[in-house]
């Protein structure tokens, strides 16, 4: 009966001890558990975060590019001949550069022609009503002369001086001393023939930018 008694005191703390140690590998499994859950959650809510962030890039980078395009729309209504050319005046269809220096007929249409135009080929009255507004004062050169005839008027890009529209001072072309070749826009705006030498302003003339 002792020896009984014995036994069941001395098993007694070694089950105690196994089920303790069970227990706690328990409670470590759990921990871990929660812990690779925690992580899993944590990782989700970053791919979230990020996932928005690149939606909310997406969207700025949209939202620019509209801006810019929009931009664009607005710059060619006030520069329809080119934002970085705004000396050149746009009108029905074409842009013109209206020289602030002085030169002779050739230098003038070689001067346009380096700007990738010519000199002013006038088609009809609006055309000239545009040109006077802008000249009123100072004497232009336009794309006009009779250089290689005398009387013959020849419009540089071909156009048909016959047919075509005119607007002459009053009793010229006179060819004044069998020297004057070339036509120029008056101080009043009408067509005056002179000298090919004389040093006036000048106007250029190209199609509208594609």
């Amino acid at each position: 009966m002792l020896q009984d008694t014995v036994q069941l005191v001395e098993t007694g703390p070694a089950m105690a001890s196994g089920t303790t140690d069970r227990y706690l590998f328990l409670d470590k499994l759990k921990s871990s558990s929660f812990l690779v859950g925690l992580l899993l959650a944590f990782s989700y809510l970053l791919v979230i975060i990020l996932f928005g962030l690149v939606l909310s890039h997406g969207s700025r980078v949209s939202t620019e590019v509209k801006t810019l395009h929009e931009r664009s729309k607005i710059g060619e209504d006030l520069f329809p001949c080119g934002s970085r050319n705004r000396e050149w005046k746009y009108f029905h269809g074409g842009c013109y550069y209206f020289a602030i220096e002085q030169v002779i007929w050739d230098t003038a249409k070689t001067h346009c022609e380096e700007k990738n135009s010519s000199l002013v080929v006038i088609q009809d009255k609006s055309e000239q009503n545009f040109l006077q507004s802008r000249t009123r004062g100072g004497r232009y050169w336009i794309g006009l002369h009779d250089k290689d005839t005398e009387g013959e008027w020849r419009w540089i890009d071909g156009t048909n001086y016959r047919t075509n529209f005119k607007n002459w001072k009053q009793g010229q072309p006179t060819d004044y001393a069998s020297n004057e070749d070339c036509a120029e826009i008056n101080i009043v705006g009408e067509w005056n023939d002179e000298n090919c030498n004389t040093q006036n302003f000048y106007v250029c003339e190209k199609p509208l930018p594609s």
